[in-house]
């Protein structure tokens, strides 16, 4: 397979997961301020199906991106200062996305004691992270 569609299929998968991570804590937003159980149950529904859903795209995100950097090689690696922050940020974000999960049994078992604007906020981090990782690849800045 040619670079060029492991490169392609690198970022329709990251777009997938950023879809499923944009979303899923608008859900705990929603199921923070409800007060009916009607609504809990449905966005427990809603939730579980979403994350179990994108989970995969955040894996093959990681794997056609580590396709990518087996292609380029270890001295590419290693001069690319920008690549280096950028995988922070994406390990940070696989953290942020395995933590939905604790958030999700939080919810299933009816233990939240977040209120609606925490995951206002929570639900800014993903489009941060995407912002600069997008400039990141894109600029490819020497960072030292």
């Amino acid at each position: 397979m040619s670079i060029l569609w492991v490169k392609a299929f690198h970022i329709a998968f990251m777009v997938a997961w950023f879809a499923g991570i944009f979303y899923l804590p608008r859900l705990f937003v929603y199921h923070a301020e409800s007060t009916q159980n009607e609504v809990h149950q449905q966005l427990k529904i809603m939730e579980r199906r979403l994350l179990f859903f994108v989970t995969p795209f955040a894996l093959l995100t990681w794997l056609f991106g580590l396709w990518m950097m087996h292609y380029y090689g270890t001295s590419w690696i290693l001069v690319s200062s920008w690549l280096h922050l950028k995988l922070v940020i994406v390990i940070l974000l696989t953290g942020y996305h395995v933590y939905c999960f604790k958030l999700l049994a939080d919810f299933k078992h009816d233990r939240n004691k977040r209120s609606g604007r925490f995951y206002r906020i929570f639900n800014e981090i993903p489009v941060f992270a995407l912002f600069a990782i997008i400039l990141l690849a894109v600029v490819k800045p020497v960072l030292y």
